[in-house]
């Protein structure tokens, strides 16, 4: 992974193997984005999930981007419970996609979210939709389910064979059935929205 990250062009500040060693490193580097599996040593459970949060607390906004072999639905809403942007959850596989795993780690480093599909999938089933998100129509829904893939408008378009203003137009309409003011810029607003798409139980 280390070679992954290099080969794309960024630096690599610090590696860790524990949770403790982890948690040092975040606070002592606070890095641009940083990688944390799930599950690391010394209890092989979720030390490298404690870690990112209690560096999250003590960093507001720290750029985590969250590796897990399974979909862990209490992991997830964790990362995302403190409603600021940089978090990503993705499963292992994903890595093997280089383009995918370096892009949504440049959007965690930029305050966006990177959630795999199946995640999504996992939250969603878990629980009926909040009050703003049942207002949403069934197009509306979709874009902003791709939007917390951390698609782009156009990827969006394309995945949904629309134009770039017919997208524009849904998020519009999103946002304001969701409460998010106009005044925002549009990345906070784009957090903003998939965190309550993510967390609605």
């Amino acid at each position: 992974m280390v070679r992954l990250i290099e080969a794309c062009g960024h630096e690599v500040v610090a590696t860790a193997s524990t949770g403790p060693e982890t948690l040092e490193a975040l606070r002592t580097h606070r890095p641009d984005a940083s990688v944390v599996d799930v599950r690391m040593p010394p209890t092989q459970s979720d030390e490298g999930l404690r870690a990112a949060l209690a560096a999250r607390k003590e960093l507001p906004g720290l750029p985590v981007l969250i590796l897990s072999q399974h979909v862990e639905q209490l992991y997830a809403r964790e990362l995302l419970a403190d409603g600021s942007g940089g978090v990503g959850y993705l499963l292992k596989e994903s890595v093997f996609d280089a383009d995918q795993f370096i892009g949504s780690l440049e959007r965690v480093a930029a305050g966006g979210t990177a959630m795999d599909p199946a995640v999504i999938a996992k939250l969603l089933s878990a629980s009926p939709p909040e009050r703003g998100l049942s207002q949403l129509t069934e197009r509306e829904y979709e874009v902003l389910g791709l939007m917390a893939e951390g698609l782009s408008n156009q990827a969006i378009g394309r995945r949904l064979f629309l134009s770039d203003s017919a997208i524009s137009k849904y998020t519009t309409s999103m946002f304001g059935k969701l409460g998010i003011a106009a005044d925002d810029d549009d990345t906070n607003r784009r957090v903003r929205a998939v965190l309550t798409y993510l967390n609605q139980s």
